[in-house]
């Protein structure tokens, strides 16, 4: 009996950082999906400033059109590398979890007292995840920002 309950006390305890591997692996999938479109739309824009800024169509384009697809293109830009930086923050972060839930079971297993070790990898995970988390917003306040832009350049050049 005494076995099953050690047993059992090392799995409850290896179920946190889990559920914390399955949202940190939730959150690299949807950030990554942000990634791909975000380069998606890098390409479109830098096409379309391509076009703009080509020689024979130079002469006869408005260069507010041109500085407003400068300025999308800086920003979806920023969002781009934020985003870089959030992935490999979460990669990290994973990575730190899934260390803990095997610091667990060794340092039970083997009776090692190292309990500050778990903790502390328990902290930076999160600090980690917390990190990710502000790189997601500040992403997130670009992208509105952009979408308002677009919204605004759309209904001057509508009128």
């Amino acid at each position: 009996m005494d076995n099953l309950s050690a047993a059992l006390t090392i799995l409850s305890a290896m179920i946190t950082p889990a559920i914390l591997i399955m949202a940190s692996g939730s959150l690299i999938l949807t950030t990554s999906q942000r990634l791909s479109r975000s380069m998606e739309r890098v390409r479109k824009l830098a096409d379309q400033y391509s076009t703009l800024t080509s020689k024979e169509v130079s002469s006869q384009s408005d260069p507010a059109e041109k500085s407003f697809l400068l300025d999308l293109l800086l920003r979806v830009t920023r969002r781009c590398r934020l985003l870089q930086r959030a992935m490999t923050c979460l990669y990290l972060t994973l990575g730190v979890f899934v260390a803990t839930s095997i610091a667990i079971a060794l340092f039970d297993v083997l009776n090692l007292p190292y309990a500050w070790a778990i903790t502390l990898l328990s902290l930076i995970g999160a600090g980690l995840l917390f990190y990710a988390s502000l790189l997601l917003i500040m992403e997130s306040r670009i992208a509105l920002q952009a979408v308002d832009r677009e919204m605004d350049w759309v209904m001057r050049v509508s009128k």
